[in-house]
């Protein structure tokens, strides 16, 4: 299926790109991660039920609606543009006219990403280069101040990594290397193009 169909089956509509021209250089433009990256990546990284996503820079929301369809899992979406935001409301609202799974909730909140208040259910972490360093810097201190209140082992999940994001992760955090999962079809023409899983078990 190609991302239009994809949408077509969970009723949302997630397909294309925004930019922000009178935005601040510390946020990106909104560009959903590809339906057939997300499959190959959760083929070979699993998620149980009482996982907690958290999704920075979630746009229209098609992470959430992807994972809960699929795992039945919590999924809660970050959003900094009131724009964006309405728009994942309204796929939310599509969304649940077909999905009457029991499991797992999905939610979104319009805030900076540095403001979000990381839940001790907060476990898995997606990043798709929302921000500049700086900012990523910030929700990280924030995830690990989480975990030492709440010890538990995180995931951070980065698709089309950054070196400046990864350096970041090795050099000034608890965070290890855990998994990489290439894209088939697009690592070949694009290096980026893939997922980069880091964890870190010092809060557990």
């Amino acid at each position: 299926m190609n991302d239009k169909d994809y949408d077509r089956l969970l009723r949302i509509k997630t397909v294309g790109t925004r930019e922000w021209l009178d935005q601040s250089s510390h946020y990106n433009r909104y560009e959903a991660t590809p339906y057939s990256a997300l499959d190959e990546l959760f083929c070979d990284y699993v998620l149980e039920r009482t996982d907690g996503i958290v999704d920075f820079g979630c746009g229209k929301g098609r992470l959430a609606f992807y994972l809960h369809n699929r795992f039945e899992v919590s999924v809660i979406g970050i959003e900094m543009s009131a724009q964006l935001y309405q728009e994942a409301l309204e796929n939310l609202a599509s969304y649940r006219q077909k999905a009457k799974r029991v499991g797992g909730s999905i939610r979104f909140e319009c805030c900076l990403a540095e403001d979000y208040v990381v839940e001790s259910e907060d476990n898995r972490f997606y990043f798709f280069n929302p921000f500049s360093i700086q900012i990523f810097g910030r929700v990280v201190d924030n995830i690990l101040c989480s975990v030492e209140q709440q010890k538990r082992a995180v995931d951070i999940i980065l698709y089309y990594p950054t070196a400046e994001y990864i350096d970041f992760l090795e050099e000034g955090t608890p965070f290890e290397l855990l998994k990489e999962v290439r894209v088939p079809g697009l690592y070949e023409q694009n290096d980026n193009e893939r997922f980069l899983i880091f964890r870190s078990r010092s809060g557990k």
